[in-house]
């Protein structure tokens, strides 16, 4: 058996090569105010963290719990624990408590960080008896518990060894149906999607990334941020997105934002902004979206201001890059996710495991050292999810001639009408040509005809109205009949999660909640 890869400590290296470097901006935290960390003094806080937990017999594979809005907590805390072998178990801050509690339940941590403004919620698990103990952070407080943990911890901390192959984080994915599951990030896969990802993104030490989606999740926890801080450049993180403020950091020179990455929402939301038409957008090297299929009337907003948006596609398992679009053919490929990273292989196969040729749909399957080990607890799903080594991903994917890879839809998200596949991204896309239209999303729902229709749910622009037969009309011509929607309702959101992305599962409760009449 070959030896495991020795786990090495990013942080440390970089505060002793480049130690006033910045490493973390916190904008607006206090509100009105940012806050800087250098990468010394970021090594200084994450010693202390590592210290501090140690004293209270915290140890290697133990896990730390942190419920908080976008902060340098995430990475001291990360850190911190690959310092002492213990394990990070960021929470999503939008559960509600009973959610929040199966979570913990699970992964059972001896300790739970959380932000002031979220104490009802940590003491809702600590009455359910989930929570051994707590520490309070409050950014408008520099005497809060967090800060005075740290100021009185006795460094240094007592190291533990470990490998590629021990584990870092557990991220608890979203599910469509059940509970959720714990994804197992080890070491090695947050290094390697460090490699896979720095390359084609062109992170260096000068890079300064805009951090908007929440940490709690893994694309806003690697795309960009732990590789930027892996090559020892810059991250500016917000507590929470707001695209007009957003835009401000992006146009801002004194901040210089080199990287942006984002689910489609905040981009469309970002474009539909008055602002948009002003922002100085010159400094931006690389913006990337991925995490769900983007509409075409998005990437060609943002390439129409000089911005060509970089598709990537990865989930929580595969750390999460798996494939990346060149920047160099952004444009070209308009609408692709590019082809498999460095160190990444892809297939994508038919219902038997069987690769599929060319221009046909398929599951997309995927593996290498950036993949997870497995689900934490959950031994059965572990095995459902793999065959011979591969990661069955659940999407929908196709590849052309020269082996650009196009995700479909998410595979689940398929429906079948009158004995025909449909994809609900390729009838979004027409609805977002509708220049009323600000939000879209399309469900498969039951019809004794055809098994299945699809059901438009359609969010307007402020001061536009629209019909929902003037919507279907204008599909008419541009989609077969059988993807055509046999019904439009609209809505005033649709619902997302933190990370932007439409919960469709709920849009099919609330839809087939009450039954609307269908459009011929």
């Amino acid at each position: 058996m070959p030896t495991a890869i020795p786990y090495y400590d990013w942080i440390r290296y970089h505060a002793g090569r480049r130690p006033q470097q910045t490493a973390i901006i916190e904008l607006d935290s206090p509100p009105g105010h940012s806050r800087r960390l250098s990468y010394q003094a970021l090594d200084e806080r994450i010693e202390r963290l590592a210290a501090y937990l140690g004293s209270r017999g915290i140890g290697k594979m133990d896990r730390v719990a942190l419920l908080a809005a976008n902060g340098a907590s995430y990475f001291e805390l990360q850190f911190a624990c690959g310092r002492i072998g213990a394990i990070m178990l960021p929470l999503n801050w939008r559960l509600t408590v009973p959610e929040l509690a199966y979570i913990v339940g699970d992964a059972t941590p001896k300790l739970l960080i959380h932000d002031a403004a979220l104490g009802a919620q940590a003491a809702g698990l600590a009455e359910r008896g989930l929570v051994p103990a707590a520490l309070e952070i409050d950014p408008e407080r520099p005497d809060s518990a967090y800060e005075q943990a740290l100021a009185g911890a006795r460094p240094p901390a007592r190291r533990v060894a470990l490998s590629h192959d021990d584990v870092s984080t557990i991220m608890y994915t979203s599910g469509t149906t059940g509970h959720p599951k714990g994804a197992i990030i080890t070491h090695g896969m947050t290094f390697w999607n460090a490699v896979n990802l720095g390359i084609p993104a062109k992170i260096t030490p000068d890079s300064v990334q805009l951090v908007v989606l929440p940490l709690f999740h893994t694309g806003g926890l690697n795309c960009y941020a732990t590789p930027v801080l892996h090559a020892g450049g810059t991250i500016a993180l917000m507590r929470a997105f707001e695209p007009g403020a957003a835009l401000d950091h992006i146009g801002d020179a004194a901040l210089g934002v080199t990287h942006f990455f984002g689910v489609p929402a905040p981009y469309q939301f970002m474009m539909q902004h008055a602002k948009f038409a002003t922002t100085d957008f010159s400094r931006l090297a690389i913006a990337g979206v991925g995490g769900a299929p983007c509409a075409l009337t998005i990437l060609e907003g943002w390439a129409a201001k000089g911005v060509p948006l970089i598709q990537g596609y990865g989930m929580t398992e595969t750390s999460p890059a798996a494939t990346m679009l060149d920047a160099a053919e952004a444009i070209r490929r308009v609408g692709s996710a590019g082809k498999p990273l460095l160190h990444t292989e892809v297939r994508i196969v038919d219902d038997g495991g069987q690769d599929v040729p060319p221009g046909t749909i398929g599951e997309l399957w995927t593996r290498g050292p950036n993949i997870t080990p497995g689900y934490w607890n959950k031994p059965d799903a572990t095995a459902s999810a793999f065959i011979d080594g591969w990661l069955k991903t659940g999407d929908a994917a196709k590849c052309d001639a020269e082996g650009y890879i196009y995700i479909v839809d998410r595979w689940k998200d398929m429906y079948i009408s009158g004995g025909e596949n449909v994809y609900p991204a390729e009838v979004e896309n027409v609805l977002y040509e509708l220049p009323q239209v600000a939000e879209a999303a399309v469900i498969g729902v039951p019809d004794p005809r055809w098994g299945e229709v699809g059901r438009a749910i359609v969010v307007l622009k402020p001061g536009q109205a629209l019909t929902a037969e003037e919507v279907i009309a204008y599909c008419v011509p541009r989609l077969a009949r059988f993807k055509l929607p046999g019904a439009v309702d609209f809505v005033a959101a649709l619902p997302r999660n933190a990370t932007g992305k439409v919960l469709k599962r709920d849009l099919r409760a609330a839809i087939l909640g009450h039954a609307a009449p269908a459009i011929s």
